[in-house]
């Protein structure tokens, strides 16, 4: 029986539980040309004994390199025997050499399938044919059986469970690193799995790559890490976001003159994201957090305003530029005798030059309006 078609028709989780149903014997092929990837799963009476992924092909050797079951030199000495005419598949090798346990390489073959397969349920689109029977022997490393419908039931408990986990592991290019530490009589415990992560942190590497260090599945380290990362054993990283915070420290005053430029320019939105990273990269200068408040001032988002400027005049309660901000704002939201009581600081901070006195007189008379206004407001609601 030959199946093939769109995925868009009949979706991969119904081609499973299709050739699962009807015990069918034979080749799944998969592929997506918007994922430009590929990936082909292995069926024997319904029942999947091998699967491998263009993307990720995760040979059996170099993963058990990386999850230090297997060294280097052992692994050539393994190849060469095959290269030498050995017809034994590698993993049959290892074991027979005592290298590998026949517990760890069932183990490790299993992780390849289940990898690869949890990948090809996740795909909406692209196009599957199935070619029915077995031509030769399965290009797998070990006789692993592995019963569909237990594939397709930890497919979705993994999807719901990404839903929580992806509520601090946004994704896999975060970095973690060890919190710092707090005095505290209580020993950490802990379980083996989460041991075995906590020693491979080292602050630069992703979960993704700590993942492949250990040879186990991303979604089990993943999974790991949201523990730590909830008990507070560890924090989360964001590369991406470390690089803006990186440029902001370094260039402080070009941001600044980014944002006086782009305010000039008229355009207040992108003045306010230049601000933003002068913000992330320099969260204790108050200029930063003033170029912000005035960024989102001229965009009209006066809440958010009020609240850079806010934050501004605490870090520098001497700037008059951030107390008279941060008073218009006030007053912009209608928050008129807070904008006269910031007005009145800012008149008592310090003697200002002559050339200030008509700033000065007009501000005085907005105060005085803002009284005046609040006042009349007052009296209606009596």
């Amino acid at each position: 029986m030959a199946i093939e078609g769109p995925l868009k028709e009949l979706g991969i989780h119904d081609v499973f539980q299709l050739l699962d149903l009807s015990r069918k014997t034979g080749t799944l092929r998969v592929a997506s040309d918007l994922r430009q990837n590929a990936g082909t799963v292995y069926f024997e009476d319904g029942v999947v004994v091998g699967a491998e992924i263009r993307s990720n092909s995760h040979p059996l050797g170099r993963l058990l390199v990386r999850a230090g079951r297997l060294s280097e030199a052992d692994l050539s000495r393994a190849r060469a025997q095959q290269s030498a005419g050995d017809p034994r598949r590698l993993g049959e090798i290892l074991v027979a050499e005592g290298l590998v346990s026949q517990r760890d390489l069932n183990r490790y073959v299993r992780h390849q399938i289940e990898e690869v397969v949890f990948e090809l349920v996740g795909w909406s689109e692209g196009y599957f044919a199935f070619e029915d029977g077995k031509q030769s022997e399965w290009p797998t490393e070990a006789a692993t059986r592995i019963p569909t419908g237990v594939l397709l039931m930890e497919a979705a408990r993994r999807t719901d469970e990404w839903s929580r986990i992806e509520k601090k592991i946004t994704h896999l290019g975060l970095v973690p690193r060890l919190a710092p530490v707090v005095d505290t009589a209580a020993p950490l415990d802990l379980l083996p799995a989460e041991w075995e992560v906590l020693t491979v942190i080292d602050g630069e590497r992703s979960v993704r790559e700590l993942a492949s260090a250990l040879g186990r599945p991303e979604f089990e380290v993943a999974r790991t890490l949201f523990g730590l990362a909830t008990a507070g054993i560890i924090l989360l990283e964001d590369p991406a976001r470390r690089a803006v915070e990186a440029i902001g420290s370094a260039d402080l005053p070009i941001l600044l003159g980014e944002v006086d430029h782009l305010l000039g320019a008229g355009d207040p939105d992108a003045a306010a994201q230049a601000a933003e990273q002068a913000v992330a990269g320099h969260p204790e200068e108050a200029l930063a957090h003033l170029a912000h408040g005035r960024a989102l001032l001229a965009a009209g988002r006066y809440a958010e305003s009020s609240e850079s400027l806010w934050q501004a005049v605490q870090l520098d309660p001497a700037s008059a530029p951030a107390q008279r901000l941060f008073g218009l704002t006030l007053a912009a939201m209608g928050r008129f005798r807070e904008a006269a009581q910031v007005w009145d600081q800012w008149k008592r901070m310090a003697e200002k030059p002559p050339e200030e006195d008509a700033q000065m007189a007009a501000v005085e008379r907005a105060r005085q309006a803002a009284l005046a206004l609040e006042l009349a407001l007052r009296g209606s609601r009596d």
